[in-house]
């Protein structure tokens, strides 16, 4: 579970950045998330949904450890990730569309890497490392140079990599991003497994047939600020338009 209570971040803002913002902006620092509280219960798909700069990646990677909040507090699997960020980290994986793999390295050198960070034993590894290869198709290509795969490719070792040691928390920023889709439909089934397998999982998209697709759960985020958060269900029951895409535009401008 996740569990996220008024969260805040806060930022300093340049003078080479304000002047960059124009005159209308006069302050010395901005809100890239403001007071956002939600829950990611498991067995659930949760999603959170933005335009470019609405807070989802500083959100998902304040949960990840990666940034601490200004103010607010969050829990992975009853964990905070402030007071105890190491225990945090081994609870949950991440994923996102940038892999940040090491050209000169394998597949299985990566890989095993992850694995030993996390303290899985060679059996364990073993037995887990083959179940992701064969769901991935990463065989084939398991000992060749990152720097030789396909975009493609990569991403399928970075999700490896991310689930290797069985995390119960999964969190994917924008993992399909610029993907083909192929590699796609792998990831939107790698999340299908995980809800079935009753982990929980918060991703962000741009994709709005993916949020049709997996959500249970849906949060939409403006200028750092929640301005819906319920169940996909509740969220259909109250489009005023055709479409999750011209609804998802109907708030944002509303907003």
């Amino acid at each position: 579970m996740i569990t996220v209570e008024h969260l805040t971040k806060t930022f300093k803002v340049s003078r080479q950045q304000r002047r960059e913002m124009g005159p209308a902006f006069a302050g010395t620092s901005i809100d890239a998330v403001r007071d956002v509280s939600f829950t990611c219960t498991p067995g659930r798909v949760f999603t959170l949904l933005g335009p470019n700069g609405a807070g989802k990646t500083t959100t998902l990677r304040l949960i990840a450890t990666m940034l601490k909040p200004t103010s607010g507090t969050i829990t992975v699997g009853g964990v905070d990730v402030v007071k105890d960020p190491v225990e945090a980290r081994k609870r949950m994986g991440f994923l996102t569309g940038n892999t940040g793999l090491y050209d000169r390295l394998t597949p299985d050198e990566i890989v095993k890497f992850y694995a030993d960070l996390h303290g899985l034993d060679a059996s364990a590894y073993k037995h887990r490392r083959d179940e992701i290869y064969t769901r991935l198709g990463i065989h084939e290509f398991a000992g060749r140079r990152i720097g030789k795969l396909s975009s493609g490719m990569k991403q399928k070792v970075s999700i490896a990599r991310t689930i290797i040691h069985d995390p119960e928390v999964v969190v994917f920023d924008e993992a399909t991003a610029a993907l083909d889709v192929i590699t796609s439909r792998s990831i939107i089934q790698l999340i299908k497994d995980c809800r079935t397998q009753g982990k929980t999982v918060i991703f962000s998209t741009h994709r709005m047939g993916e949020v049709s697709l997996l959500s249970d759960d849906l949060c939409i985020i403006h200028r750092g600020a929640l301005i819906f958060n319920g169940s996909y269900k509740d969220f259909q029951n109250q489009m005023q338009t055709p479409s999750v895409e011209d609804e998802f535009v109907r708030l944002v401008e509303a907003a």
